[in-house]
């Protein structure tokens, strides 16, 4: 019965992740917050479909949960120590150690490479069109689509970079 449940969750997972994806770019984008009770069970569920190893290996998902989770909390804390300011929230933390437990951490480098390219791309599209002032502080709701990164490329291009790496 369990992994009969588990079996099903692997056919409708890919479609739930991205609607869960589409649902907090929304949120965020509205809120600019990123409701704990969404991200966290989030990374449960990643980690979870990965026992059946529906994106990746139980070890990898792990592996991404953690290195998700603390490469922006890095990042955070060494802006803060820099600045004296807050960067990012904790929800953009836990978004990241999710998408590292659904993808594995192979694929981090490329999620945060296309969501800072997608993020550049808004971000300057805004201030030159007067929408947006350079001291505003930018939403990280545009660049969600840049998280859909397996599910949309596909397999094909996913294994080229992964045997890239190795």
């Amino acid at each position: 019965m369990w992994l009969g449940a588990l079996g099903e969750f692997c056919h409708t997972g890919p479609l739930f992740f991205c609607w869960v994806l589409i649902a907090l770019t929304f949120i965020d984008a509205d809120t600019q917050l990123l409701p704990d009770q969404i991200t966290q069970p989030l990374i449960w569920l990643g980690l979870l479909a990965n026992l059946g190893g529906l994106f990746t290996d139980i070890q990898s998902s792990v592996m991404g949960a953690v290195v998700g989770y603390f490469t922006l909390w890095t990042v955070y804390w060494l802006f803060k120590l820099v600045t004296g300011k807050e960067g990012m929230g904790y929800g953009d933390f836990k978004l990241l150690a999710a998408i590292g437990a659904w993808l594995g951490w192979q694929l981090l480098p490329v999620v945060i490479l296309l969501s800072s390219l997608v993020g550049a791309i808004v971000g300057v599209s805004l201030i030159l069109f007067a929408r947006h002032q350079r001291s505003q502080r930018f939403r990280s709701a545009p660049i969600s689509p840049a998280r859909h990164h397996r599910l949309v490329v596909g397999q094909d291009l996913t294994q080229a970079y992964l045997n890239w790496l190795h």
